[in-house]
C-alpha cells in the first residue's frame, strides 16, 4: 500500500488532537464535579497547592489536572510564576452555570455515551434503537445542562419576539404547551417571564417530568404531564413549543399532526432545532461534526427505539423539517431566528 506521507502526518496530527480531547473530556467533568473551575474563577493566579487547599483535594492530582488543562487551552499558565489562571472567557465556558456559553453539560452527556456504548454497538449491528428511557442518567442531566444556557440567553429575548404577535399574546395571557420539555428548563423560563399565561410541560419520560415538577415549586402558572407528543391531552393552545426534540421522536409527522389539532386556528408552533444546512456538504464543519456525532450516538437511536422510527437525525435541515411540518398540517413555515447552534422555525396552520 502506497502512502502519501504528508497526508499521513496530517491525519496523525488530527488523531493526536482527538486522543487529547477524549482524554480531557473526563477531566473536564472531574473538574466540574470537584468545583475546581468555580474555585479558580476570579481568583487570579493559583498554584496546584493553593487550589488543592481551596477545594479540599490532593495537590499531586491537581498538578497533573492543571497541566492537562493548560495544554488544552482551558486554563492559562504563567511559566514565570509556575501558576495557573482561569480567564474570564474560560470561566464563562467552564465555571459560570448561568453563562450562555457554558459547555459543561455537553461533556456531562458524553459520560452516558460511553456508558451506553455496548447498547449502541448492538443497535448498529442488529438494528432497532436505544430508547431514551434506557440511557444512563447523566444523559438527561447533561442534555438539560447543555441546552439550558442557550435557552436562557435567547428564548425570551430573541426567539419568542421573532414570532408574529406571540409575545403580545403571552403578555395578555395565553395557553402554551411545551412538548418534549425534558427537565422543564424551557417551560420554566417562559412561565417566569410571562406570569399571565399558563404553561403545560409535556414529556414521555416520567423521570424527567418528576425532575421538572420538583423545580417548578412556587410557580402557579405551570404544570407538567407525562405524555407522548402524538397524543397528549389538551386543545386550544395559543402556542406550542418544541425545543431540540422533534428530530428525536419516532413519529415526527404524527407529533406535528397532533400539535396542529391542539392549536387554536391562529396558534403557532415554535420549533427549535439544531442548526444545519440541507445537505451533508453544508454541515461538514465543527458544529456539524458535533451534531452528527450526537445524532449517531443519541438522536437516531432514540428515534429508532420508538414506533415508526423516522430517524430524522440532528442535522435534518430546514427543508426536511419543513416537509415534516407540511405533512403534519402546517401550511406556512419560516425561519424566524437562529444562533450558531439553533434554528427557530415558526409554523402556522
Amino acid at each position: 500500500m502506497d502512502l502519501n506521507i504528508a497526508k499521513l502526518h496530517a491525519l496523525l496530527g488530527v488523531m493526536v488532537n482527538e486522543l487529547g480531547a477524549a482524554q480531557n473530556a473526563a477531566l473536564v467533568t472531574v473538574g466540574d464535579e470537584l468545583g475546581l473551575y468555580r474555585a479558580m474563577a476570579g481568583k487570579g493566579q493559583l498554584s496546584a497547592a493553593e487550589l488543592a487547599a481551596a477545594t479540599d483535594t490532593k495537590e499531586r492530582y491537581l498538578q497533573e489536572w492543571l497541566s492537562a488543562q493548560a495544554a488544552s487551552g482551558f486554563v492559562d499558565y504563567d511559566a514565570a510564576t509556575a501558576k495557573f489562571e482561569l480567564s474570564p472567557e474560560q470561566a464563562a465556558v467552564f465555571a459560570v452555570d448561568e453563562s450562555s456559553v457554558n459547555m459543561i453539560g455537553g461533556f456531562q452527556a458524553l459520560e452516558a455515551v460511553y456508558a451506553d456504548r455496548p447498547k449502541l454497538t448492538h443497535a448498529f449491528r442488529h438494528g432497532g434503537g436505544v430508547s431514551w428511557t434506557d440511557r444512563c442518567n447523566c444523559m438527561f442531566c447533561g442534555t438539560d445542562r447543555f441546552f439550558r444556557p442557550g435557552y436562557k440567553a435567547n428564548l425570551v429575548a430573541n426567539w419568542l419576539p421573532s414570532l408574529d404577535g406571540v409575545v403580545e399574546k403571552l403578555e395578555r395571557g395565553a395557553l402554551v404547551a411545551d412538548v418534549g420539555c425534558g427537565f422543564g428548563s424551557s417551560t420554566l423560563i417562559m412561565a417566569e417571564a410571562f406570569p399571565n399565561s399558563r404553561f403545560v410541560g409535556i414529556d414521555f419520560h416520567t423521570a424527567s417530568i418528576e425532575h421538572a415538577e420538583h423545580h417548578a415549586k412556587g410557580l402557579a402558572n405551570v404544570q407538567f404531564e407525562t405524555a407522548r407528543a402524538q397524543d397528549f391531552h389538551g386543545s386550544g393552545f395559543d402556542l406550542v413549543t418544541m425545543f431540540d426534540a422533534l428530530h428525536d421522536m419516532g413519529d415526527p409527522v404524527g407529533a406535528t399532526r397532533h400539535v396542529a389539532k391542539s392549536l387554536k386556528p391562529d396558534g403557532v408552533l415554535m420549533l427549535v432545532e439544531p442548526m444545519a444546512g440541507d445537505s451533508l456538504v453544508d454541515n461538514l464543519n465543527p458544529i456539524g461534526r458535533v451534531f452528527y456525532a450526537a445524532s449517531a450516538n443519541t438522536c437516531v437511536p432514540a428515534s429508532l427505539g420508538q414506533e415508526v422510527g423516522a430517524a430524522l437525525g440532528a442535522q435534518a435541515g430546514q427543508a426536511r423539517l419543513t416537509q415534516v411540518l407540511n405533512e403534519g398540517g402546517f401550511s406556512r413555515v419560516r425561519r424566524s431566528a437562529e444562533t450558531p447552534f439553533n434554528m427557530v422555525l415558526e409554523a402556522c396552520l
